[in-house]
């Protein structure tokens, strides 16, 4: 086997609103991914998926990414990074190019994806993704693979999502403060959808629902593609802090007492069985605080219903109606309260599962629940390539020395904001 020092290696940087985590993988000779390290620190510094202390932010992830540098026995470079903050906005354009009646080749398509990157300039926002997805032949859509066939007007649909030039600005200054490059800066829907949704899940139609720590991104698949993103600033934190303001607890305990005793739905036992908890300014060895989990999960059930409903209107307002089996996939860390999807079924009337990440060789199981979806997708993406537009439609251009790709493209764009 290789030595690690020779195999080609991939940093994925997921920074939330609770924690920092990083992943180092390698690509096998087969061409799978084998994790060699990973690394998790504390959020200081970012509020809603926002940074909002610099230097709070940079000592995470240094530290994060120290972690896992230490356990793979290696030093990363640069590094995949998510944002998961509100301002995401997707959309899709289309271009065609006419043909003439001859048919479909591959210079054919590449003037049809030169065309599209110009198709997809968003108003000052920044374009984080620009990827083709199903091919149209005559106005007839869905055609996957249209070389040699025959058609007067060859179309593409280009799945765009963007955002707004300052933040992605704050989370680049970050992370160079940490002494690491930025290979690309991804949004958070697309790297979780990538781990934790199935091909045909993407074909048929799908909400995939990131239930963080302070934002809750819900994102409509169908096509192959992205084609709808709302994000909510609500999250599981949001829960953690009624808990400790209804029982005068500190975050950290009550974020105990949320992962072990709590639950979306009530049982007969819970006004029988009892939590003890200690209170704010309570004294070692003092009388513990003492409430039945019906209490514990009344307070609970309050947020998570709020989080619910206004899940419920971005689903609408994306668009996700018709038959009651299309389904919900709920991901995020937020998806580990217990029997939260089923009181989602019920409050949506859809089948709604828990996605986890796929498993990758090595992944650590304290790794593979659905708190680091976004973090083995970010590592996925890396592995299967960028398949922008951009790139697609570069040729020969990137052999140029100057700056190319997805990094070059975000730092001129990123720029151009100062």
């Amino acid at each position: 086997m290789a030595a690690v020092s020779d195999q080609p290696l991939i940093a994925a940087l997921d920074i939330g609103s609770s924690k920092v985590s990083a992943l180092i993988v390698t690509l096998d000779p087969d061409g799978r991914l084998r994790v060699l390290g990973t690394g998790q620190r504390e959020s200081r510094g970012v509020k809603r998926g926002y940074v909002t202390d610099m230097e709070a932010s940079e000592v995470a992830v240094r530290e994060a990414v120290e972690i896992a540098e230490r356990i793979s026995g290696v030093t990363i470079d640069d590094v995949w990074a998510s944002f998961a903050a509100g301002g995401l906005v997707s959309d899709i354009a289309n271009v065609e190019v006419e043909l003439g009646g001859h048919q479909v080749e591959q210079s054919d398509i590449d003037e049809l994806l030169a065309v599209g990157r110009g198709a997809i300039d968003r108003n000052g926002q920044v374009v984080l993704h620009a990827h083709p997805a199903l091919y149209t032949i005559d106005g007839v859509e869905g055609v996957s693979h249209p070389i040699g066939l025959h058609a007067d007007r060859l179309g593409v649909d280009i799945h765009v999502v963007a955002a707004d030039p300052a933040p992605l600005r704050n989370i680049d200054y970050v992370i160079r403060s940490a002494h690491l490059g930025v290979k690309a800066i991804v949004a958070s829907p697309v790297a979780a959808a990538m781990s934790c949704l199935t091909p045909e899940e993407r074909e048929l139609g799908v909400a995939l629902v990131e239930l963080g720590a302070e934002v809750t991104n819900v994102s409509l698949h169908a096509g192959g593609m992205l084609v709808g993103l709302r994000s909510i600033p609500l999250g599981a934190k949001d829960i953690t802090d009624d808990i400790a303001c209804a029982f005068g607890v500190q975050r950290r305990e009550a974020e105990r007492m949320k992962c072990r005793f709590g639950s979306a739905m009530t049982s007969p036992r819970d006004n029988h069985e009892m939590v003890e908890a200690a209170p704010i300014g309570g004294e070692d060895g003092g009388e513990p605080l003492r409430i039945t989990h019906a209490q514990l999960i009344t307070v609970i059930r309050q947020r998570t219903e709020q989080i619910t409903n206004e899940i419920e209107v971005a689903l609408k307002g994306l668009g996700f109606s018709g038959p009651v089996g299309r389904q919900v996939v709920l991901t995020g860390g937020g998806a580990e309260l217990k029997n939260i999807a089923d009181y989602m079924q019920g409050v949506l009337g859809r089948a709604v599962r828990v996605g986890r990440p796929r498993t990758i060789t090595g992944l650590p199981e304290a790794h593979s629940g659905p708190a680091f979806s976004t973090l083995v997708g970010l590592a996925m993406l890396a592995g299967a390539g960028s398949g922008d537009i951009r790139d697609l439609a570069m040729g020969a251009v990137r052999e140029r020395k100057t700056a190319s790709g997805m990094f070059g493209r975000l730092m001129n764009a990123l720029r151009q904001g100062y």
